[in-house]
């Protein structure tokens, strides 16, 4: 598999998106969003694809954390097109199938040693919390900032372990007819009808005839 070891070769390839655009479509820069920029590269090294136009890349992601956003940007692959599935497993795992190869791979982000970790923890739990002093918060971003930076450059091979699994993507995005809940009267994708006590309603008004 083709490797890619810094965030300078990504940007001078010309091949994809450079990771400030991720920054800009995501709102802020993080090192979740930089594993998920590094691992959509990957996939798509490993796989020989570039970024589709339709659904010939599909994405299957164990989280919907941060990296689920550059993932979006660099393979194209989004939920309103249906070639992204989000699996919440808390887990930092991604899996790629190129639908025109019949190939696809699974990404995992390795946890790294990081001795500033506790110190960012510590941190993050302050400033979220709207406890941190001035000096805190440019010091947590200080450290975030640094852990990216970190992150864009390593080698993959110390970031990422991609491994070619076997070709069972998700079915294609379908198509659905447009009918009217006879309960609200609002326009609903008929195989999101549900049946209750005879009568076929949307999902909310089935689960308030159910309360």
């Amino acid at each position: 598999m083709c490797e890619t070891h810094d965030h300078q070769h990504f940007e001078a390839a010309g091949k994809y998106p450079e990771f400030e655009e991720c920054v800009t479509f995501h709102g802020h820069s993080c090192p979740g969003l930089a594993t998920g920029y590094r691992a959509a590269i990957a996939a798509m090294q490993a796989l020989g694809v570039a970024r589709p136009y339709d659904e010939e890349l599909v994405t299957v992601a164990e989280t919907d954390a941060c990296g689920v956003d550059a993932i979006q940007l660099v393979t194209g692959c989004t939920a309103g097109k249906g070639n992204l599935i989000i699996n919440d497993y808390g887990k930092h795992v991604f899996s790629f199938y190129a639908r025109e190869k019949g190939k696809g791979v699974r990404i995992l982000i390795r946890n790294r040693e990081m001795p500033e970790k506790a110190e960012m923890d510590g941190l993050r739990k302050k400033v979220f919390a709207g406890d941190a002093t001035e000096d805190e918060k440019n010091r947590f971003y200080e450290l975030m900032a640094a852990a990216t930076e970190s992150l864009l450059m390593i080698p993959q091979d110390e970031m990422l372990t991609v491994v070619e699994i076997a070709y069972n993507p998700p079915q294609k995005a379908r198509i659905f007819a447009t009918v009217t809940c006879p309960d609200c009267g609002e326009p609903v994708a008929d195989a999101k009808m549900q049946t209750v006590d005879g009568k076929t309603v949307c999902i909310p008004c089935s689960r308030a005839s159910r309360q």
